[in-house]
């Protein structure tokens, strides 16, 4: 049965919707409520402190919802996972308060450990998108192995230059962070084959720097970046995410999968491969992005995401889209 919806805003690509700090909340919950398995990756809800997702959101690191939709892996709903939490020493009494306070709300089973070699990640714009720099994850992937857990979240500073930080604040654009998050947690992802997520904790800490420490608190910023300012550890959105995220497993496979749901104008790994799988996709095309790809003629193009919530309930119940718009097309009569 085609009862599942994946829903993609790629990171570090500039999206108008989602690609800030939590911003394609809303609409995913709107999208969810079309279906029976909402998929979809860390940066679509992550906020910071918040994580707004519906309750029939399946939480998947990109690289294993790449591999999900090349059908290389399914995956498998679990009522709860067992979290390792891993930061860079010495651990902060802000972060252990956290990750506590997550305990006694979620219900979450979290065990924090510190890494003996320090995760260091770096984040920097290049043509337009954003990238870094990750060292230590080798060390980090030894390390957790020889703990038992479900899922994996890391918390770590990521150093983006103070120009690019200020200038994010106070002008928006492209989440500078977000890019080497993504890379990062492919990695990690990769070589353990279980649920990750990365918090920037204290990204916007200077040492001795109050304009940019307290910007976000001093300052009006964007709606779609508030989330970041209102928050002090950043750390809730990706452990609501790891509570429940899905394992590999047969639950849920690329067959089930009715559509996928993109922004307008880029075109990567999940859409080739919702190609090769005849998945259609939805490109919506008021979510623009830096990217100016093009989009391939057998791309569904809503325009905007109201539009592709009514696409994707006439693919559920198999109702073609012309007959529910005027005028309709003149019947094609074939000679044989």
């Amino acid at each position: 049965m085609k009862n599942s919806v994946v829903f993609i805003v790629p990171t570090g690509i500039g999206a108008e919707i989602g690609g800030h700090a939590g911003d394609a909340n809303p609409v995913a919950k709107l999208v969810a409520s079309t279906c029976e398995n909402f998929i979809t990756h860390p940066n679509v809800v992550n906020a910071s402190d918040i994580n707004e997702m519906s309750h029939n959101t399946l939480y998947v690191e990109g690289s294993m919802l790449d591999r999900f939709l090349e059908n290389k892996i399914g995956l498998e709903k679990v009522c709860g996972n067992k979290i390792l939490f891993v930061v860079n020493a010495p651990i902060h009494k802000e972060t252990i308060n956290a990750i506590s306070a997550a305990r006694v709300t979620v219900g979450a089973d979290i065990m924090v450990v510190t890494l003996k070699t320090p995760l260091k990640m770096t984040g920097r714009i290049e043509n337009g998108i954003a990238t870094g720099d990750v060292s230590g994850w080798q060390e980090l992937v030894k390390q957790v192995k020889m703990y038992d857990f479900d899922a994996l979240g890391i918390a770590s500073e990521i150093k983006v230059g103070r120009d690019i930080s200020l200038r994010y604040y106070r002008e928006g654009g492209v989440n500078p962070w977000g890019g080497v998050e993504a890379i990062a947690s492919k990695l990690i992802a990769d070589a353990l084959d279980k649920p990750v997520a990365h918090a920037p904790v204290e990204f916007s800490m200077v040492e001795n720097d109050n304009e940019l420490f307290m910007l976000p608190l001093n300052e009006i910023v964007d709606p779609r970046i508030a989330p970041e300012a209102i928050s002090t550890c950043y750390l809730h959105c990706i452990i609501k995410g790891l509570h429940k995220a899905p394992q590999i497993g047969n639950d849920v496979t690329v067959d089930n999968v009715l559509c996928m749901v993109t922004p307008y104008n880029c075109m990567g790994r999940p859409h080739k491969a919702c190609l090769q799988n005849k998945i259609p996709v939805i490109a919506v095309r008021e979510n623009k992005t830096v990217l100016n790809d093009l989009m391939p003629d057998e791309f569904l193009i809503a325009e905007n995401y109201l539009e592709a919530t009514g696409m994707i309930m006439a693919l559920k119940k198999g109702i073609s889209f012309e007959s529910v718009r005027r005028p309709i097309p003149d019947t094609i009569v074939m000679e044989g």
